[in-house]
């Protein structure tokens, strides 16, 4: 019986063995992209390639788990990448990434650009230039077949939502060496939820935020509601399990600012007992090293002190400062600024806003401008002012406030606007006075300008941008009351391909928000049309969305035209300082404006349907159905709330996260867009 059970422990060893090697050779998945461009055997391109596998295996610099190289000329240019996970060791990397590119060369004997993945590492080549670029496509999907519990799902999706969101944050703002982060937190019934994020290191911090994001929203098309699952991308990739997959400590990585003492020099001396003239060799060799480390200390501390004292501009504390500076055409120095604005003076103060306060300006040129100085405890950190900076330096639309510059310095946020004459929307609408200002022509106008400037953002410019808070008083009217969205501070950017987000963090203001983002963190482009929806009906009536009075009655906005609405009388919405020309105009922004602001997010129209409907009135529309946060009057307990909700295929769609689980329970989706 003792022989049967060593045999049987070393058959099971064999077998545990055997099933890791070939996991080990066997790849996730491979694209072999026939669209850009093949190659000969034995033709330039062909040497460069076998070149740089060559150098690879060779013993090539691999940095930290990261490897890059090119070589060769014009078409027959060779750009190769690789990436090892970033618990792997530095061996383990080597092995992994030598594999990858001989079974990526074999396997796609013609193509210029291909790209495998294991477990451990990815490796890819190209004829055209992939260093520091963020790309989504080709992309894998993975996913466990097993479903979390009805019971706990939306408490295993917020849980998991905090901790991916988390991590994406840490390795976006990893160094040039890596971008990688893993954590583990407690999930529902105890259960503990381990998460790995990783982007290629040459991608900037918002490239790897952006890449990491599109991924997370590509969660609904492959796990929701799955136990587990993964999103690879060539620049980035995550993983959730509810085991630890990973090793709990890293390669180290060097400090940032300690010098690196020279080793000793070596010896021949094979002598185990030291004599007198070894130990005065081994105190010359220490003189030898220890002078020359204490100097070069010395001398990088007196470098440092003379750049902090010559140069303070310097020190800034955004994590982002390398990006903001991609625009540094744009910067404004501080005294510059503090001139204009009469040292930012109470008589040339425009506003307080949630962020801080606005000033008017004058540049020695005679250009009048619009400063906003960001508080240094305001809601809007280092993210938002690098999101307003990057985001609105981009964007050129005449319904967009025009960014002129900005400023870091003396740790002052500054953002420099197009000066608008006539302030805010919502120093006209909900002013008794003032509101007389705006008849029906005016606040039709405002509409169309409004509709066009999101669909900018949101389908026209070369960023998919979701604003996040669209409201009156981020409405500017310059001296023709043309309408210009302003505020960036929340906005978010998509990659083209993506429609829609999560966010643990809910920013925005309430009234305005739509129930699927204020409830759950989700947004997409129909948030924006809701937000926007609010905003027609609030300029047809004249009144603020949350709650105003008729009579002797408290109304919220969204239920009092809805009720109008299906009594045939939406018309006693309307501010009765207008005075329309065109009824039919009027009822046909109440129906696009109840079409926007619909509980179901799928039925609200996107913002081109919204621009054609304004502008052709050929176009039928659907009819409307109840609003979300719609409140039901009681005869006999006064109001109470229904708030909204999104339905449940649409909130398992934007809402689930996921955790994968081990890879031979998984099942693989592809998209090679």
């Amino acid at each position: 019986m003792a022989i049967s059970s060593r045999w049987l422990f070393l058959l099971s060893a064999i077998v545990i063995l055997t099933a890791q090697a070939v996991a080990q050779t066997k790849p996730l998945y491979q694209f072999c992209i026939n669209n850009k461009g093949n190659y000969t055997s034995n033709s330039t391109y062909d040497k460069n390639l076998n070149h740089i596998l060559s150098s690879l295996s060779s013993g090539a610099r691999i940095n930290y788990g990261f490897f890059n190289s090119s070589y060769g000329n014009n078409s027959d240019e060779v750009h190769a990448i690789g990436l090892c996970r970033g618990d792997s060791n530095s061996d383990d990397c080597r092995s992994c990434l030598n594999n990858a590119a001989s079974v990526l060369k074999q396997n796609c004997p013609v193509q210029k650009e291909a790209i495998l993945w294991y477990d451990h590492c990815m490796f890819r080549y190209s004829n055209r230039s992939i260093f520091g670029r963020m790309e989504t496509s080709p992309r894998v999907y993975m996913w466990n077949q097993y479903n979390v519990s009805a019971n706990y799902l939306d408490q295993f999706n917020n849980v998991l939502r905090t901790l991916l969101e988390g991590l994406r944050d840490e390795a976006a703002a990893g160094g040039s060496l890596r971008k990688y982060a893993v954590n583990n937190t407690i999930g529902p019934q105890f259960m503990t939820l381990y998460a790995i994020v990783q982007c290629t290191p040459d991608l900037s911090a918002i490239g790897c935020y952006n890449c990491l994001t599109g991924a997370f929203g590509d969660i609904p098309k492959c796990c929701s509601g799955k136990q587990g699952g993964r999103v690879i991308r060539p620049s980035c990739n995550f993983r959730f399990e509810v085991g630890q997959f990973y090793n709990s400590t890293a390669e180290p990585l060097p400090p940032t600012s300690s010098p690196v003492s020279p080793p000793p020099p070596s010896s021949n001396n094979t002598n185990s007992t030291p004599s007198a003239g070894s130990k005065s060799n081994t105190s010359r060799t220490v003189i030898i090293i220890v002078v020359p480390t204490v100097a070069f200390v010395v001398l990088i501390i007196s470098v440092c002190v003379y750049l902090r004292v010559r140069r303070p501009r310097e020190k800034v504390e955004s994590h982002y400062v390398d990006e903001i500076r991609s625009v540094e055409s744009l910067l404004f120095d501080f005294g510059t600024i503090s001139l204009a604005t009469d040292n930012f003076s109470e008589a040339n103060k425009l506003g307080q806003g949630g962020f801080g306060a606005v000033y008017k300006g004058k540049l020695s040129d005679g250009q009048v401008i619009a400063v906003k100085r960001l508080s240094k405890n305001s809601g809007q950190g280092d993210l938002e002012f690098k999101n307003e900076v990057l985001l609105v330096a981009k964007l050129q639309h005449r319904n967009l406030v025009r960014l002129l510059g900005f400023c870091l310095e003396r740790k002052e946020r500054l953002l420099v606007y197009e000066f608008v004459e006539n302030t805010s929307l919502d120093h006209f609408l909900f002013d008794p006075t003032k509101r007389g200002h705006l008849d029906w022509e005016r606040r039709y106008k405002i509409i169309g300008g409004i509709a066009r400037g999101i669909l900018y953002l949101h389908e026209d410019s070369r960023l998919r941008i979701i604003h996040r808070d669209l409201k009156a008083s981020n409405i500017l009217l310059d001296a023709y009351m043309n309408p210009k969205i302003s505020d960036f501070g929340m906005a978010r950017l998509f990659v083209l391909d993506e429609t829609q987000g999560n966010t643990s963090r809910i920013v925005g203001t309430y009234g305005y928000m739509a129930p699927e983002y204020a409830m759950h963190g989700q947004f997409s482009m129909k948030s924006d049309a809701y937000s926007f929806g609010v905003l027609v009906l609030e300029i047809l009536s004249g009144q603020k969305n949350i709650s105003f009075r008729i009579g002797e009655n408290v109304e919220h906005l969204l239920s009092y035209a809805w009720r109008n609405w299906r009594e045939n009388a939406a018309l006693n919405i309307v501010d009765p300082t207008m005075k329309p020309s065109s009824t039919s105009e009027v009822m046909r922004c109440i129906h696009i404006g109840l079409l926007c602001v619909q509980e179901n997010v799928a039925d609200r129209p996107t913002m081109a349907s919204v621009v054609v409907m304004l502008n052709s009135y050929s176009t039928t529309l659907p009819v409307p159905s109840q609003p979300a946060f719609f409140m039901h009057t009681n005869m006999e307990s006064g109001w109470k709330h229904s708030v909204g909700t999104t339905d449940k295929s649409e909130e398992r769609s934007k809402g689930s996260s996921i955790q994968a689980s081990q890879n031979e329970v998984s099942i693989t989706e592809l998209y090679p867009r």
